[in-house]
């Protein structure tokens, strides 16, 4: 059912074969479903990532992919499994959260391309979003950031 919802909602197959990727390979840190009237109608993947600094590697949390069926989509479904995953996070303890996404979308939960800026990616500037989940945690972090090899990056 993830998949056929990753399928709708982007059109095509790279990212439900990156959910199923990144399952494999033992990288899904939280796989979160929304459910409606016993529907699953959409979903979220938070994954390992790392920030390769020079003195270590410092543990992130890459938020790709989040998926709404098409048909339920821009009713709140999709943040509310941001917000949910989250927290979540907060309560493992995680401190650092990266997304690629749309600049417009993914600041209303607290993501900043101003936080992302001391970081190196592949991705352009305005749609590399990074957020603390703990005040100060990426103060003096800089560095490259590594996604697991199922990105393909």
């Amino acid at each position: 059912m993830i998949r056929s919802i990753n399928e709708a909602a982007f059109g095509g197959l790279e990212e439900a074969d990156l959910v199923d990727k990144l399952r494999t390979a033992g990288d899904a840190l939280l796989s979160l479903v929304a459910e409606l009237e016993t529907r699953i109608v959409g979903h979220v993947l938070f994954s390992r990532m790392w920030i390769e600094t020079p003195g270590a590697l410092v543990p992130a949390v890459a938020l790709a992919p989040l998926a709404v069926l098409p048909a339920h989509q821009r009713r709140g479904i999709g943040g509310r499994l941001i917000r949910y995953g989250l927290d979540c996070l907060r309560a493992r303890d995680e401190k650092i959260v990266i997304v690629v996404g749309h600049p417009d979308y993914y600041p209303r939960f607290g993501f900043s391309s101003e936080k992302a800026r001391p970081l190196e990616s592949p991705f352009p500037a305005e749609a590399f979003l990074a957020m603390e989940l703990r005040p100060g945690a990426l103060e003096s972090v800089r560095g490259r950031v590594i996604y697991p090899a199922s990105f393909g990056l």
